[in-house]
């Protein structure tokens, strides 16, 4: 018996794994959008929470009773938190949406995989859809048919 060479190139793709790879990679850049979808739905759902906050904060009935009211500073950390959450939210969903094209394009993917690490960080969507997401394209045959574009 003849033992490969474990150096030689590998073999080109089948049509089998082939139909395979275009299903993930068409099923993560749907992902990809949704989870920008998600962004957009977090940046309202913050914006609504702003603005009862602020109506409770900044309505004098509801200090009636206290004589010590929150200071004005009070509330100013908190509109910096929710800028900054904002602008997370705004990121993460244009990066997401970008990534979905790219993915769906098969271009950028170093892109992608530095999306992909990004999204680990939002527990628990995120980070099932960038471990999924690292594993495709990981894959030799994925970084055969993105070399071949």
């Amino acid at each position: 018996m003849a033992m490969q060479n474990k150096s030689q190139t590998p073999p080109l793709l089948t049509d089998d794994q082939s139909r395979r790879d275009d299903e993930h990679l068409r099923l993560l850049s749907i992902f990809h959008f949704v989870v920008g979808g998600l962004a957009v739905a977090g940046i309202a759902f913050l914006c609504l929470h702003f603005l009862i906050f602020q109506f409770v904060i900044a309505n004098p009935a509801m200090w009636k009773g206290n004589p010590n009211p929150p200071p004005a500073e009070f509330f100013q950390m908190f509109v910096w938190f929710y800028v900054f959450m904002g602008l997370v939210l705004v990121t993460a969903g244009g990066l997401n949406v970008l990534s979905g094209l790219f993915l769906r394009r098969r271009t950028n993917r170093t892109f992608s995989l530095v999306v992909a690490g990004l999204d680990c960080l939002q527990i628990p969507c995120g980070t099932i859809l960038g471990v999924f997401t690292i594993v495709v394209l990981t894959r030799d045959s994925v970084r055969v048919s993105y070399e071949a574009r």
